[in-house]
């Protein structure tokens, strides 16, 4: 891994984004959990990351992110783990099930008012940690996701009558830009491995190795349950 230096002033505000994305769902699943279930959904979410990041901390401090391969060895032991624990446990749990039926299609794309820590691609670029194409690209599409999302609630929100079109074109936006960054991730990984030319070996290193372990796992969870929910409101 060549060792691309990331400012460190941006280490603190950008964990106190990533922990407040944390908050913003633990608190999203208690508000829709029914009501005996509400406070232990709320501390299991909050217990499961903490677990989780402090494993993506320790696991980069001891090399197990550090040999650049094809896919990045950080994708292989969080991304891809976490992504099927999502999938194939946390959605299939009659808990999940039920915060789900409860949840509102307009509190779903809300949560997505976090990806404004996206722009942290763009500051990373800024200080040539991340190939600027990747980063004005992936942090880019993060930011205009985030900010229209708060157009979208509004316009559920008020019933407009083009409300079922731009939530299927936000939900289709935001999800190819999600599947995009990650596509473009494993492109310059390869480029490096064969011409030695800046990846994305930045986000192996803590903290920010805590985008590729948490968001995009997250964000297409969300997505797949916000193309659920807008089949059954908005047809």
């Amino acid at each position: 891994m060549k060792d691309y230096q990331t400012p460190q002033w941006l280490d603190f505000p950008f964990l106190i984004g990533i922990l407040l994305a944390v908050f913003l769902i633990a608190f999203f699943a208690k508000r829709n959990a029914p009501e005996k279930y509400k406070n232990t959904v709320f501390i299991s979410i909050i217990s499961f990351f903490t677990v989780y990041f402090s494993y993506v901390y320790f696991a980069g401090e001891n090399g197990l992110f550090t040999a650049v391969s094809l896919p990045p060895r950080i994708l292989l032991f969080t991304t891809l783990p976490y992504a099927l624990f999502l999938f194939l446990i946390v959605m299939k749990w009659p808990i999940t099930k039920k915060i789900i039926a409860n949840a509102s299609l307009s509190g779903l794309i809300g949560l997505h008012i976090f990806r404004l820590i996206g722009f942290t691609f763009v500051i990373l670029a800024c200080y040539d940690a991340l190939p600027k194409s990747f980063a004005y690209i992936a942090g880019l599409g993060d930011v205009i996701t985030a900010l229209s999302s708060i157009f979208v609630v509004w316009a559920i929100s008020n019933q407009k009558k083009y409300v079922k079109t731009l939530a299927k074109v936000w939900n289709i936006f935001g999800f190819v830009d999600i599947l995009t960054t990650a596509l473009m991730a494993n492109i310059l990984t390869k480029i490096s491995i064969d011409s030695g030319a800046m990846g994305v070996d930045s986000l192996a290193k803590f903290p920010f190795s805590l985008i590729p372990a948490f968001a995009p796992p997250t964000i297409i969870f969300l997505h797949v349950l916000i193309f659920k929910k807008i089949k059954i409101f908005l047809t």
